[in-house]
């Protein structure tokens, strides 16, 4: 975690808004699987682990994708913010699916996990708007 807040703090243009919101949505996907487990929800758990791992890659995908779309022109500028528009969906789609979970483990899990389900609630929603943003700006004319 400390490298990769190193990483955008740097002077670099990546990563940044998009893998931050990808890795906010699976700290959020992580504080799911914890809580599902102590409230024995195993398919919960389960669900919250394959979200993480999604998120971190997403997390790559979208500092690569917007690498690509500082290094190309003309066309290739045309598919590359392209691509660079799909990964924040992803991330946003995903991010969704972290707060639908979190919030069933709020109302139904183990309710000395409540905080840590409502925070991944609103952490995930969090990120599910910014990585919304950033497809309004990607897409912008």
């Amino acid at each position: 975690m400390k490298s990769f807040l190193e990483e955008v703090a740097a002077r670099t243009p990546a990563p940044g808004g998009g893998a931050v919101a990808a890795m906010t949505a699976a700290s959020a996907a992580a504080l799911v699987s914890m809580a599902a487990r102590f409230s024995s929800s195993d398919s919960a758990a389960s669900a919250g682990d394959e979200l993480r791992a999604r998120l971190v890659q997403l997390a790559t995908d979208d500092a690569e994708a917007y690498t690509a779309v500082l290094a190309s022109r003309g066309e290739a500028r045309k598919e590359a913010m392209r691509v660079a528009t799909e990964v924040p969906r992803a991330i946003a789609s995903a991010a969704a699916e972290v707060a639908t979970l979190a919030h069933s483990l709020a109302a139904n899990g183990n309710p000395r996990l409540l905080g840590d389900a409502r925070v991944a609630e609103l952490l995930a929603e969090a990120a599910a708007k910014a990585a919304g943003v950033l497809v309004e700006i990607n897409t912008a004319p």
